[in-house]
């Protein structure tokens, strides 16, 4: 049985301020309360009660695993570089990846991800098809080095993470594995109290076909979705898509040049001209693998510089610079245009679709051209969604307009299929005596980043509010200060705690009950219970950290209440 944890001996420090630095409510809350402290830019130390919390979310994920027949494991955190440059990643991680020595020189890795040691690990140990299906999964401490760490524990360079992997003989096999895992993180989540929703999703770094998100909607969120109002699409915007619709270009005139001085933005030019700018056609230039590049957008959109990415990944996209345009004097900054490029790739989004006519740049110095029809005046090399998705856009599915709203990824599932097998030549021997390849799926939940979004999803004006399945205690019983009230309270909280509750008792000393009570409505336990003015009589105020309601209540009707949803 747990003992009753005695805020008086209690490693916590409350603040009444915000950190300085924190920008976000999670951030904000979860220092204050006494949850983590920074140790460094996106490193952070789970203090006690953080740590609860954790091990909280911790406990329920691996119930979850275990329930659909995942085997726990934990492999090194510290890896030979080896395995990520068989598969490609060790390059494609760039910057992100956390690249160290040891004394011999010997090259090694911290691991953001586990896929290429997995697969090795069940090479080794799996050599007949009766070894199989398994998932086997591992909660963990993840690196990555983020550029700019953020918004507290939600985007560190150090955090926790449960990853799991599912291995297979059959195609049928990874969609069943895929299903468990659906369903065990909806349940998950569930018990977490985290209001999630099911998107589609882009695979990028990690390969694979079919991928879906777990998005917890937040403003703190660094994931844009949309979802339909009049049918069940949802998806991460990357993941949208958009139908080309040909049409009739025979009705547009030949291409006609502009004269066009000092207008090399669409908004010049539109203003210029008199036109909306969805008139015009922005070709916005970018570097792929050190390859110029035309990206084709209507005026009035932007491009995704991160859809573009996963597009073209494990492509490195990048801006071309002044220096570039020095290189190639054929490509005329704020006039470009698809017509007559050489030696350009042309990549347009779907609305630039064959028999659309735009104005557009005429590639040279204050010159535009208008009647510039795709497929008649200028060929496309490649239809990628690449616009920043806007609120009201169509539905793929349906047509309605999109809505668009922001969240936090708090789980991610792949069917890898037989890429790392591939990779690392896992197979198997089948039922017919002759090798299979193994297919694998990738299943993943941040656990640290959960903790986070929780705090977003549900803290109020006084501070956090968390769900019982995984606040760090049950009951918080604020002893409101003079010698009988801490008796009284130390009393309840000892009964309490033998009836199988977990218990934060405020028996701080010196501490006024104005203190007491705010802190109380800070840490954000479900249930508070006050031993105050009534001690004497052996009345206690009991009340609900949510809803705010209270009542008084005996010490045995106290205890009686708080047990019967335990």
């Amino acid at each position: 049985m747990a003992q009753v944890q005695r805020m008086s001996r209690l490693m916590i420090k409350t603040l009444r301020d915000d950190p300085a630095d924190a920008e976000t409510l999670n951030h904000k809350l979860l220092v204050r309360a006494g949850y983590v402290r920074r140790t460094a830019a996106g490193i952070w130390t789970w203090l006690p009660l953080g740590k609860k919390v954790l091990e909280n979310i911790t406990r329920v994920v691996r119930e979850e695993m275990d329930a659909i027949g995942g085997q726990e494991v934990l492999l090194p955190a510290l890896l030979p570089k080896e395995a990520y440059e068989a598969s490609g990643r060790y390059d494609e991680y760039g910057d992100l990846l956390f690249r160290l020595k040891d004394r011999k020189g010997a090259d090694y890795l911290l691991g953001p991800t586990h896929e290429e040691i997995f697969t090795q690990v069940v090479k080794d140990m799996c050599s007949s098809y009766k070894d199989l299906p398994v998932i086997l999964y591992q909660i963990q401490t993840k690196y990555r080095d983020e550029a700019r760490p953020r918004a507290g524990v939600l985007r560190g360079r150090e955090f926790q993470m449960k990853d799991s992997y599912s291995f297979d003989t059959t195609d049928e096999g990874l969609a069943e594995a895929y299903q468990l895992h659906r369903a065990a993180y909806i349940r998950i989540f569930e018990r977490l109290g985290l209001d999630h929703r099911i998107v589609s999703a882009v695979s990028g770094a990690m390969g694979g076909s079919a991928s879906e998100e777990f998005l917890a909607p937040a403003p703190a969120g660094e994931d844009t979705f949309v979802d339909c109002p009049d049918c069940d699409y949802a998806a991460n915007t990357e993941a949208v898509t958009f139908k080309a619709v040909a049409a009739d270009g025979s009705a547009h005139g030949p291409v006609e040049e502009l004269d066009t001085p000092d207008t090399p933005t669409i908004e010049s030019l539109a203003a210029f001209l008199g036109v909306d700018a969805s008139a015009t056609l922005k070709n916005l230039l970018v570097k792929v693998d050190g390859e110029i590049v035309a990206v084709g957008v209507p005026g009035d959109r932007e491009v995704d510089l991160g859809k573009l990415g996963e597009h073209l990944a494990p492509a490195v996209v990048e801006l071309v610079t002044a220096e570039d345009f020095e290189d190639r004097p054929d490509l005329v900054r704020g006039y470009v245009g698809p017509q007559g490029l050489e030696k350009v790739r042309f990549i347009a989004d779907p609305r630039i679709a064959a028999g659309t006519a735009w104005i557009t740049g005429a590639n040279k110095p204050g010159t535009h051209a208008k009647n510039v029809v795709a497929g008649r005046d200028f060929e496309v090399d490649d239809y990628l969604d690449v616009v920043v998705v806007e609120a009201g856009d169509p539905c793929p599915n349906c047509g309605a307009g999109l809505r668009v709203d922001r969240a936090i990824e708090i789980g991610h599932i792949f069917q890898l299929g037989r890429k790392y097998a591939d990779i690392f030549s896992l197979d198997v021997l089948g039922q017919q005596g002759k090798p299979v390849r193994v297919t694998m799926g990738s299943y993943g939940i941040g656990v640290s980043r959960a903790v986070a979004a929780l705090a977003e999803q549900t803290a109020d004006d006084k501070g956090l509010c968390w769900p019982r399945e995984i606040a760090p205690a049950d009951v918080h019983v604020v002893a409101a200060g003079k010698a009988l009230q801490t008796e009284l309270a130390l009393d309840v909280s000892e009964k309490l705690n033998a009836a199988g509750l977990r218990v934060l008792v405020d028996d701080r000393p010196g501490i006024s009950p104005g203190v007491k009570f705010t802190d109380s409505e800070l840490i954000g336990v479900p249930k508070i219970l006050v031993a105050g003015r009534r001690s004497a009589e052996g009345v206690l105020e009991l009340k609900d950290r949510r809803t705010g309601e209270r009542e008084e209540l005996t010490v045995d009707e106290a205890i009686a209440r708080l047990t019967a949803g335990s």
